[in-house]
C-alpha cells in the first residue's frame, strides 16, 4: 500500500432523509424515521465506524413551500441540531458533531453557550457551521420584513463570531480552581468581562460555562462569494464549498489560501472542503440506474421550486423544457450569490432546459455530483485532493441510511488502500483529527496586568 504522507478530510453532511429533493420518497430511505433518535445514531456510528472526522447536519428557520407545493412534496420537518448534537455526543467516541447555525436569527451569547455546552458534553469534537440566512421565509419567522442585504449579513457574521470567540475566552483555562478546602471554586482574576460594543451587538459577558475543551468548537463556513472568502479566510478553519469543475476548485482554493497570511494565517490553518454528491453503484450501469431512478422522483413542481431557490428567481411562470430565462445580474441577487453564478453556469455551459437543469441540481443542490463505482468515485477525490482543489470532501449521500452505507463499505476501503484516507483515529478532538491547532485565550496574561475582570 502506498503511504501519503498528507490524507484527506472527509465530513458527512446530512439533510434528513438525504441530500436529493426527493430522498424521502426512495424506498430505501428512512423517511417515517424523521423524528427518531435511532436513525440519528445509526448515521452517527456508522460515519464514525468509516473513520469520518465529522458529521454534519445542515439546518434553516423556516417552512418553504415553494410553488406552493413544499409542505405537501417536500420534507420541511428538520430537528434542532444542536438539541440531537448533544444525544449524539453520548452513543459516539470519537466522530466530530457540528451543526449549522446562523449568524442572521441568533445572538452570540446563545450560540456561544450552546456549542460551548456540546464541546464540553463531547470532549473536544464540536463544531459550528456558520452560515448567514438568504431566505425571505425566515426573515418572515423572525419579525422582519426583509431579509437583511447580501453585505450587511456578512459584517452582522463577522462580528458575531468575534464575539462568540471572546465569550468562549471571557474563562481562562485556569479559571476553574474547584478548591473545596477552601471555598474556591474559580479564579476571578481568570475570568473576564468582554464589553464588546459593535455595529451590531453590545455585550458584557463573561459566558457562564467555562472556556471549551478545544478553545473554540471548530468554525466552519460555507459562503464562497466575496464576501465570504475574505470572512472565512479570516475566521474560518473549514470551508464548506461547492464548485462544479476542477478548475473552479483549483481557482477558489488558491484564492482563499492567498488571503490567509494578511490575518497571520498558514495554509494549514483553513482546510477547504466541497461537497460531493456520490450515487454509487456496483458497476457503471447499476450507477446509471440509480440516478435515472432518483430523477424519476422529482414531481415537476418541486424541481421548478428548487432551481427558483436556488438562484433567487421565480421560474415557474417560464415552460420547463426552455432554457433559462435572461436573469438579473448579479448585484441584482439578494440570496446566495455565488449559488446563483454556479448553477446559471452549469446550465448555460451545458445549454441545459429548465427541466434538464432541476434534474442536475436536485441531488447535488449545486455541488459536484459523480455516478460510478467506487474506483471512480475515489479517483475523482484523488484527483482533487491531490491536483490542489481540495483538503477533503463533505460527503452528501442521496438518500439514508443506504447511500452513508455505500460509501462506508465501499469508497472508504479503496481510500485506505491508496493510503488516502485514515485508518484509526489519531487524536482525541475534532481539531487534532483535522490537524487544526488550539487556539490561544485572547485574555492569558491579562489577569496579571489588568485585574482580570476590569
Amino acid at each position: 500500500m502506498t503511504v501519503h504522507k498528507r490524507q484527506m478530510n472527509l465530513g458527512a453532511f446530512f439533510m434528513i432523509p438525504g441530500h436529493h429533493v426527493a430522498a424521502w420518497r426512495h424506498p430505501e430511505s428512512n423517511s417515517e424515521e424523521l423524528l427518531s433518535f435511532d436513525l440519528y445514531r445509526k448515521l452517527a456510528e456508522t460515519a464514525e465506524r468509516g473513520k469520518f472526522d465529522m458529521i454534519f447536519f445542515a439546518d434553516g428557520y423556516a417552512v418553504h413551500d415553494r410553488n406552493g407545493v413544499g409542505i405537501e412534496q417536500t420534507v420541511n420537518i428538520r430537528p434542532d441540531p444542536l438539541t440531537l448534537l448533544s444525544a449524539l455526543s453520548v452513543v459516539t467516541k470519537n466522530i466530530g458533531l457540528v451543526a449549522t447555525a446562523s449568524t442572521t436569527y441568533n445572538e452570540p451569547f446563545h450560540l456561544a453557550r450552546k456549542f460551548a455546552t456540546i464541546d464540553h458534553l463531547s470532549k473536544g469534537r464540536a463544531g459550528w457551521n456558520v452560515v448567514t440566512s438568504s431566505s425571505e421565509a425566515e426573515a418572515l419567522n423572525f419579525s422582519k420584513d426583509q431579509h437583511l442585504a447580501h453585505q450587511s449579513r456578512y459584517e452582522r457574521a463577522e462580528e458575531f463570531v468575534e464575539v462568540a470567540k471572546k465569550l468562549w475566552d471571557s474563562w481562562e483555562d485556569e479559571a476553574l480552581l474547584l478548591d473545596k478546602k477552601n471555598a474556591k471554586f474559580a479564579d476571578p482574576a481568570r475570568v473576564h468581562t468582554i464589553n464588546h460594543k459593535g455595529e451590531w451587538f453590545s455585550i458584557k459577558g463573561p459566558l457562564n460555562i467555562s472556556r471549551p475543551v478545544q478553545g473554540y468548537p471548530v468554525i466552519i463556513q460555507a459562503g464562497s462569494s466575496e464576501s465570504g472568502k475574505e470572512l472565512a479566510a479570516k475566521t474560518a478553519e473549514v470551508i464548506f464549498t461547492a464548485w462544479q469543475t476542477l478548475g473552479e476548485a483549483q481557482h477558489f482554493y488558491q484564492d482563499v489560501k492567498g488571503r490567509l497570511s494578511k490575518y497571520g494565517r498558514t495554509e494549514e490553518s483553513l482546510k477547504i472542503m466541497p461537497g460531493v454528491f456520490p450515487v454509487i453503484g456496483l458497476n457503471e450501469k447499476d450507477a446509471k440506474e440509480k440516478k435515472r431512478y432518483l430523477m424519476d422522483l422529482i414531481p415537476e413542481q418541486v424541481g421548478v421550486g428548487l432551481l427558483s431557490s436556488l438562484i433567487s428567481y421565480d421560474l415557474s411562470p417560464f415552460p420547463v423544457d426552455k432554457p433559462l430565462p435572461d436573469l438579473p445580474d448579479l448585484e441584482n441577487i439578494n440570496g446566495a450569490k455565488t449559488r446563483f453564478q454556479l448553477v446559471k453556469a452549469l446550465g448555460e455551459r451545458e445549454n441545459l432546459t429548465i427541466r434538464q437543469l432541476y434534474q442536475r441540481v436536485a441531488g447535488a443542490r449545486g455541488h459536484r455530483e459523480i455516478n460510478g463505482t467506487a474506483i471512480q468515485i475515489a479517483d475523482h477525490l484523488q484527483e482533487w485532493f491531490e491536483q490542489g482543489g481540495a483538503d477533503g470532501f463533505n460527503i452528501m449521500p442521496p438518500y439514508l441510511p443506504d447511500g452513508l452505507d455505500d460509501f462506508v463499505n465501499l469508497v472508504i476501503p479503496e481510500l485506505q488502500n491508496r493510503g488516502l484516507f485514515r485508518e484509526e483515529y489519531t487524536g482525541s478532538t475534532l481539531r487534532e483529527n483535522l490537524g487544526l491547532r488550539r487556539p490561544n485565550n485572547l485574555f492569558s496574561g491579562v489577569s496579571q496586568s489588568t485585574g482580570g475582570r476590569k
